[in-house]
């Protein structure tokens, strides 16, 4: 039996929360262990992702079970509540209805694309006051790039009546910086949108554990 200050895991759940535990101690509980052994399998679990949860919850089963000796079932229950995660994070988003900064977007998308291998972009439409009025996938690519329809993104702006545009996409590769292809989506879409007074607001780039913003950057 684990035991930390004289208490087994669930005895600390009891008297302190789920927040009292480490990485480790949390990824034994979800593993379905209280034990010593449970808790240095976790450790050397998350040496091997280079102590970042988000790379252990993002990864595939068939990769975890086979890290530290993990095996299916341990792997199973990891990826069952990262996927739980994942879920309650994307339906909280979706309570989102005034975008005050990149930040916004970022706890909107990260759940939804952080995890993806391959790159997706979504435009979201709004009015001048920043309300949210239809947010949609404009595009789906491989791991190295997608291609974005300006024309698309407008015509449905134009459709909605909207005056302001965000456009955000994803980074398979864990990067958030910018491409040269990036940068040239973006200003296909400014100019574009400006030819109808529509402003883009910004471009978001999502990679896991980090956003860049164009926006933010001074960049539009």
């Amino acid at each position: 039996m684990y035991k930390d200050d004289g208490l087994t895991l669930r005895e600390r759940i009891a008297a302190r929360g789920l927040g009292s535990l480490s990485d480790s101690e949390l990824l034994a509980v979800i593993m379905g262990e209280d034990t010593a052994t449970a808790v240095a399998d976790a450790e050397r679990l998350l040496e091997a992702y280079g102590g970042q949860l988000v790379a252990v919850c993002n990864d595939e089963i068939a990769r975890l079970r086979m890290t530290a000796g993990l095996g299916l079932r341990r792997a199973e229950r990891i990826a069952a509540a990262a996927e739980l995660g994942r879920r309650v994070s994307a339906q909280q988003s979706e309570q989102v209805q005034t975008i005050e900064s990149s930040d916004d977007i970022r706890r909107m998308f990260a759940p939804r694309l952080e995890g993806l291998q391959h790159e997706e972009c979504w435009a979201i439409y709004l009015t001048a006051s920043n309300r949210i009025v239809d947010s949609r996938r404009v595009s789906q690519g491989g791991v190295s790039g997608t291609v974005v329809d300006h024309r698309l993104v407008v015509k449905r702006a134009l459709e909605l009546l909207v005056p302001q545009i965000i456009v955000v996409h994803n980074h398979p590769s864990g990067s958030a910086q910018p491409s040269a292809e990036d940068d040239r989506v973006t200003e296909r879409l400014r100019e574009a949108a400006a030819l109808f007074d529509i402003r883009l607001l910004d471009h978001i780039i999502i990679a896991r554990g980090s956003h860049f913003s164009y926006a933010a950057q001074g960049r539009l």
